[in-house]
């Protein structure tokens, strides 16, 4: 009930705040010109994401009034380090919508942003595979940014439709959600478990305030700072729970042993489109001698729209691949995994079958319009060569 009424304070305040910043930029007219890798036609204010970050700083405050989340703020060290990076990254972003910065720029301040996440305590020190520990803080560190700076860049890279990100991460994160919220359940009460449910309720409620302007077409778009900022706290909830999870308590209950690989896998199967998207980018643009930040039209929302995929269509696309693979690997958890295998066998393969239909169908076509061409072609094809005279001339 706790985590509902959160979701709905970060969800008001977002919706509210998106149409005050969305009338503002309007008026003062606080939006880039339109670029040629954009799919939009007119130019569109993308300072959503401050709307975000105010729907998550107002959400945390409720929470921290509420004793159900005591457990969570005893410690406020990580509670300040996921706000101050959240600080920095949607600075930097809104400066990037606004003013275009360097890719060096922004992956300055995204190492600093997840650098603080680190050093405040949201890193990975363990990882629940056969008792896998981090070696020592260096590694910790370096890891911890690492996988941060990814997912961030990930996420950003696929917002290029209306609508998608913020669909994708309420997808994913109420995924992660109810994953966390199940095995606090089952452990008990555990300070990173609802740390990480809190980020990802939080994260959901201001998606979801985002979303209706957000919504195809688009009145705002969330740009750098709410695709980056989306990116921090699903990093920054799944870090709560991967990386601090004890190992040895897991392993000696047996019927912990699953939960405790999920999650490893789970945060994987939410990202696995941004991070397809980002790793064929980036392989993409080191072969043809760019930055990996240079920026495209060559994403996978791109080439959905260059099948013939209407617009509305990719995105819906993109929500269907994300819920398959997301529920589909949290369905392990409560069914057979006969049944769960199944499951998702099945849905791979209708989404599979939904995206390459255009190209079916234009084949169709195609092979439809040469038939009919052939069976024209004597109709309209050169006059065939009169029939020789076979009559002999007289000498």
């Amino acid at each position: 009930m706790f985590y509902v009424l959160t979701a709905l304070v970060a969800a008001g305040t977002a919706f509210v705040f998106s149409l005050v910043i969305w009338k503002l930029a309007l008026k003062y007219k606080l939006h880039p010109p339109v670029r040629e890798r954009d799919v939009h036609t007119r130019p569109t204010p993308r300072l959503g994401g401050i709307a975000m970050f105010i729907g998550v700083l107002v959400a945390f405050a409720f929470a921290s009034q509420v004793p159900w989340f005591s457990l969570v703020f005893a410690d406020p060290g990580p509670i300040l380090a996921i706000l101050g990076s959240a600080l920095i990254i949607v600075l930097v972003g809104v400066a990037d919508d606004i003013w275009d910065l360097d890719w060096m720029t922004k992956l300055a301040a995204q190492i600093i942003a997840a650098g603080l996440l680190a050093w405040q305590g949201v890193a990975i020190v363990s990882l629940p595979i056969g008792g896998v520990a981090v070696g020592s803080s260096t590694m910790s560190l370096i890891g911890t940014i690492l996988i941060v700076v990814v997912v961030m860049n990930a996420v950003n890279f696929i917002d290029g439709l209306d609508g998608l990100v913020a669909g994708v991460v309420i997808i994913g994160n109420g995924v992660f959600f109810l994953y966390t919220y199940v095995l606090t359940r089952v452990i008990g009460e555990a300070e990173y478990f609802n740390l990480s449910a809190l980020i990802s309720v939080i994260l959901v409620g201001a998606c979801l305030g985002f979303l209706p302007l957000n919504w195809h077409p688009a009145k705002m778009f969330m740009g750098d700072a709410g695709a980056l900022l989306s990116g921090l706290l699903m990093a920054a909830s799944a870090i709560s729970v991967t990386g601090q999870i004890s190992v040895p308590a897991v392993v000696a209950e047996r019927t912990l042993l699953l939960p405790a690989f999920i999650p490893v896998v789970l945060p994987l199967a939410i990202l696995i489109l941004p991070l397809l998207d980002f790793s064929l980018a980036v392989l993409r643009r080191l072969r043809a001698g760019k930055s990996p930040f240079a920026a495209d039209r060559l994403h996978i929302h791109h080439r959905l729209l260059d099948l013939g995929h209407s617009h509305f269509h990719a995105v819906l696309l993109f929500y269907a691949w994300t819920t398959v693979v997301s529920v589909g690997c949290l369905l392990f958890l409560f069914v057979p995994w006969q049944f769960a295998l199944t499951l998702v066998g099945l849905g791979i393969a209708a989404c599979t079958a939904v995206t390459i239909a255009p190209v079916i169908a234009n084949h169709r076509r195609r092979i439809a319009a040469e038939r009919a061409a052939a069976s024209l072609e004597p109709a309209v094809g050169p006059t065939s060569p009169a029939p020789p005279n076979h009559v002999q001339e007289h000498p």
